[in-house]
């Protein structure tokens, strides 16, 4: 742990080397110097440099004295508040402490001796003070206020040091370096705190030592409580907290905080200090809570707590994704960005953010802005190659990756999304090698040995790609491993030569749409196939096939939604898109925050930016729930009934039982436009300016939506595949990938071969079978295959 004694003195050389006319303050001229000095690889603009001083100038008036400029005080805020980096700094610089300082203080202490012992004991103390303690301890504004609190706090140090030497004793202590893994873009907090984000400390809490010291803690907390005032038991409280926070006891720590909240509710720091344990306690929605009572707390207090406002800000959004709410936290992330425009950890998180909801391009502006005031930000650099590569800047992605790597050899993320930006591009030795440094950093990362696996088979090594396959399966027992070893067997058995593909696919050609034909009723036409498929594709990644299309029937009739006005003058129940992710997480309330994420992002990419193609933030939410119903659970009548219900939900048809027909006719056209994105944004465009004021009834609606060429009619072939895409055709392989069929089975009725529905849409067929055209007949299990088979073979009778 840095004591505050070390931290202050190296503030107090940086501040001294750049104190040049040595009058005790550093002016703007001065500060421009360090921040050039401390940023030797960044080539600041004039405009950029004024900018940082009259942030740093404005936020910290307090420490600015007259002409003089910034105080030593002052610029040992701004690192407590992390605007940077001390230790790097100092490195930068290739500055010393200087002993000798330290040496004449030891000594003038002891030339005192003789006169005033007491005088000496005093100031022993108050240099022990200093040496023993993290920063936050002698911090003016968030250190230790009464004398009897340093009293607790030694007894407090003496317990944990004692604890950790027994379960060290034991074998039960275990501290695990994080290094490796992505910083999970944790704030500085109130001050420089130890990063929990590099060194993770697992206590052993079920055994004899641990209760021991949680009944000798009571102790210390009773202490407290018996204080002479209810500010110093408050003091009392919140320096247990932060002793057992920095020893990395949450569960301890919480509960000293949740006590000193009872003591001063309208305290900005219990509040604060509470969320960051309960995040760390993955108690996401608790740790939001604390966060808008610190918000609250510190919004009522004035200037007081002005400048902690951008790092609740931070935390805030920090929480909100650990529940899986990114849309939300990129408002938290934005606000702390415009209070604190060199906030660069609140710029990289909403990078971040924006890039886990598809908005790339915001996402690298803000990237680019957090490496522009922090080079050496890894975190940041990995992001960003990823947001390039979802943009399509490939050969751009492989450099920013690369640079993320040499910051920090062992990113797992970097080398991991590194490897699949290989694999995309069809260098499969590469993506495996870096997969192989990914299982090198984390040995059970099963995901990155499955790629492994996959990359090997796209190099043609088929034996390693095998053996890399068996270590997958030792690490997880998921379905998709046993279906891709049986993938590699059908392709040892017919021993064919890749076409190109990353799946190992044998040969294949693509025969156009007009060869292909259907027998029977029940057949799927191929195009239709193509586009069912991508909606239920749509519909796996957002989970939405298991949301019961009657929720939103429940959302539009509990909850008023106000009626704003559209630039147009028209009425809409419209909804901003973090209030609108609100309403999705009671929908899918079921998904892990991860999952929901991902969801999110995929509604965002190809709904929301249908429905606010304006930029303005804003949704229709009837026009949205009308554009979920379809692809909802639900019987099909019930999701069109739905889908009308929420048109006439809205304000223009509120009221009645029927709809305007350029309403319905507007609204079909923008589910084809999502959903079937074929004939583009020009048939809603001849939607705009149509005068035609019939209206339709739930009956006429649904003629308009079933019909096959201009409606929604899709949704009957969607159906099936809901109902039937998991079914198994025993041992039956498709003719062309060589995977076990899943779902429906197409067979050609001349030559006899079998195809998945995704290469059946696709319209692969195998070389060997070049015919004019193709005759396929679907087979929705492998029962219905039988029976035909049957059918083909009638029994012979006794007379034959």
């Amino acid at each position: 742990m840095t004591t505050r004694g070390t931290r202050s003195e190296k503030v107090k050389r940086i501040f001294q080397q750049f104190d040049v006319n040595r009058d005790g303050g550093l002016n703007r001229e001065e500060m421009a110097a360090l921040v050039v000095a401390v940023n030797p690889r960044v080539k600041f603009s004039d405009e950029q440099i004024n900018a940082i001083l009259d942030e740093v100038f404005r936020t910290y008036g307090e420490f600015i004295d007259g002409e003089k400029g910034l105080t030593y005080d002052g610029l040992l805020r701004t690192y407590d508040d992390g605007a940077g980096d001390v230790d790097r700094d100092f490195d930068a610089l290739e500055l010393e402490l200087n002993s000798e300082d330290n040496n004449a203080k030891g000594g003038s202490i002891a030339a005192e001796a003789a006169s005033s012992s007491s005088i000496v004991d005093e100031r022993a103390m108050e240099s022990q003070k200093k040496q023993r303690t993290a920063a936050w301890a002698v911090s003016p504004n968030h250190g230790i206020v009464f004398d009897d609190t340093w009293k607790i706090v030694d007894d407090l140090e003496i317990l944990v040091k004692r604890l950790k030497a027994r379960q060290a004793k034991d074998g039960k202590f275990k501290a695990d370096n994080f290094d490796a893994y992505s910083d999970a873009g944790w704030s500085r907090e109130l001050g420089p705190s130890t990063e929990i984000s590099e060194k993770r400390v697992f206590w052993e809490e079920s055994g004899h030592e641990y209760a021991a010291f949680v009944k000798e803690l009571g102790v210390l907390r009773s202490r407290a409580d018996g204080a002479r005032s209810r500010e110093e038991a408050f003091d009392g409280h919140m320096a247990i907290g932060r002793v057992l926070y920095d020893h990395q006891l949450f569960k301890e720590a919480l509960v000293s905080f949740k006590r000193a909240c009872e003591l001063q509710p309208v305290d900005v720091r219990p509040h604060f200090r509470a969320g960051n344990c309960l995040y760390v306690l993955c108690r996401y929605k608790e740790a939001k809570e604390e966060y808008l009572l610190a918000l609250e707390a510190a919004e009522a207090g004035g200037n007081q707590w002005a400048y902690l406002l951008p790092q609740i800000y931070v935390n805030l959004g920090i929480a909100l994704e650990g529940e899986g709410m990114v849309l939300s936290a990129c408002e938290y992330y934005r606000e702390a960005a415009i209070l604190c425009p060199t906030h660069f950890r609140a710029l990289k998180l909403l990078g971040s953010a924006l890039f886990g909801v598809g908005e790339y391009r915001a996402a690298v502006k803000a990237l680019e802005e957090a490496i522009f005031m922090k080079p050496d930000y890894a975190d940041a650099h990995c992001d960003l190659a990823s947001a390039l590569h979802a943009m399509g800047e490939n050969e751009k992605a492989i450099e920013v990756f690369q640079k993320a790597i040499d910051l920090k050899p062992g990113h797992v993320d970097a080398l991991y999304n590194l490897g699949g930006l290989y694999m995309d591009l069809g260098r499969f030795q590469r993506a495996s090698e870096m997969y192989t440094r990914v299982l090198a950093v984390w040995p059970n990362h099963w995901r990155a040995q499955l790629n492994k696996a996959v990359s090997l088979l796209g190099a043609g090594e088929t034996e390693e790609a095998k053996k890399a396959l068996k270590e997958a399966l030792k690490m997880t027992n998921r379905v998709e491993l046993h279906d891709a070893i049986s993938h590699m067997k059908q392709l040892q058995k017919k021993k064919v030569k890749g076409n190109g593909g990353a799946n190992g696919e044998g040969a294949f050609v693509v025969v156009e749409a007009s060869k292909f034909k259907t027998v029977g009723e029940k057949s799927t036409v191929r195009q239709d196939l193509a586009d069912a498929l991508k909606i239920r594709s749509f519909q796996r990644i957002t989970r939405l096939s298991r949301c019961d299309v009657e929720l939103l029937k429940k959302e539009m009739t509990e909850n008023d939604v106000p009626i704003s006005y559209s630039g147009g003058g028209i009425p809409e129940k419209s909804i901003r898109k973090p209030n609108l992710e609100e309403i999705l997480r009671r929908l899918l309330n079921f998904l892990k925050p991860e999952t929901f994420q991902g969801a999110v992002k995929a509604i965002n990419e190809r709904i929301l930016s249908v429905l606010d193609e304006t930029g303005s933030g804003r949704v229709d939410l009837g026009m949205f729930f009308a554009i979920l119903a379809p692809i909802c659970s639900g019987n099909l009548d019930k999701r069109k009934r739905i889908a009308f219900d929420a048109l006439l939900w809205r304000p223009v048809n509120e009221g009645g039982s029927q709809i305007k027909k350029v309403d319905a006719v507007n609204y079909i056209k923008l589910l084809r436009l999502i959903y079937i994105p074929t004939n583009g944004a020009s048939e809603i465009l001849e939607v705009h300016g149509e005068s035609d004021s019939s209206m339709v009834s739930f009956n006429e609606f649904k003629v308009l939506f079933d019909d096959r060429d201009w409606g929604f009619g899709i949704i009957s072939t969607l159906a099936n595949l809901e109902s039937g895409d998991r079914n198994r055709h025993g041992n039956s392989v498709c003719s062309v990938c060589r995977y076990p069929i899943i779902g429906s089975r197409f067979k050609e009725t001349k030559s006899h071969f079998s195809l998945c529905s995704q290469c059946y849409s696709e319209g692969k067929v195998p070389p060997a079978f070049k015919q004019d055209e193709y005759k396929f007949k679907e087979y929705g299990s492998d029962s219905e295959a039988m029976k035909d088979k049957c059918k083909c073979f009638p029994l012979q009778s006794h007379n034959d």
